[in-house]
């Protein structure tokens, strides 16, 4: 079992967290390797899709520690504890809860809680986030990551929400410590044909837009 520290050390190198949304947990596995094969290794599965902690469980198994496999949309601590006896090695919530952020703390999880404001991000900070999740990051693009490490640059952000491949070195440019890319990664369209191929490729440019 990786340490807390091992899962963080890997999510920071790494730089990019896939955010895969599905209408069900069947293709998760083949998605992952797809990801995996275009050099993305931390892969972010939604609770709210039917059997999502199953299939975490099952990913989870599959991939053993070559791939990360967090729980995302994770709206309170029983979910994320739920999401965490099933396998998942990291949690990700869309909105600021701080028994969430206490509870992946008691179990060693990493946890990038969701913010938006100064006072959010830095509460979620205070409260021991690992990186806070700038969501909806669309809303204010780079310049507001730029904008808000100013005054809190000892803070990891992770902006998600519109980021894509063509926009992606801007936002590390800005500061960011890494990416949460969804739908611009891992496209509904080619999950429904099984083109696992688009979706490596699609994984390909991201990498190399972040450097």
């Amino acid at each position: 079992m990786q340490t807390h520290y091992e899962l963080l050390q890997r999510l920071i190198a790494g730089k990019i967290i896939a955010v895969v949304r599905l209408d069900s947990g069947d293709d998760l596995i083949q998605v992952a390797e797809a990801l995996k094969a275009g050099g993305i290794e931390a892969i972010e599965f939604t609770v709210p899709t039917p059997n999502s902690l199953e299939m975490i469980n099952q990913a989870s198994a599959h991939f053993g520690d070559e791939v990360i496999m967090g729980a995302g949309t994770v709206l309170d601590p029983e979910t994320a504890r739920a999401a965490i006896l099933s396998g998942a090695q990291f949690i990700v919530t869309p909105t600021l809860n701080l028994e969430t952020i206490e509870l992946c703390r008691r179990y060693g999880k990493p946890v990038i809680p969701g913010g938006l404001t100064p006072t959010e991000i830095l509460t979620a900070w205070q409260a021991g986030a690992d990186m806070v999740k700038v969501f909806p990051a669309s809303v204010g693009g780079p310049a507001y990551i730029k904008a808000v490490l100013a005054p809190l640059p000892q803070i990891r952000l992770a902006p998600t929400g519109g980021v894509s491949a063509e926009n992606a070195a801007a936002y590390m440019q800005a500061g960011a410590t890494g990416i949460g890319v969804g739908g611009k990664l891992v496209d509904k369209g080619a999950v429904a044909n099984k083109d696992w191929g688009a979706i490596r490729v699609e994984a390909q440019k991201l990498v190399a837009a972040v450097g």
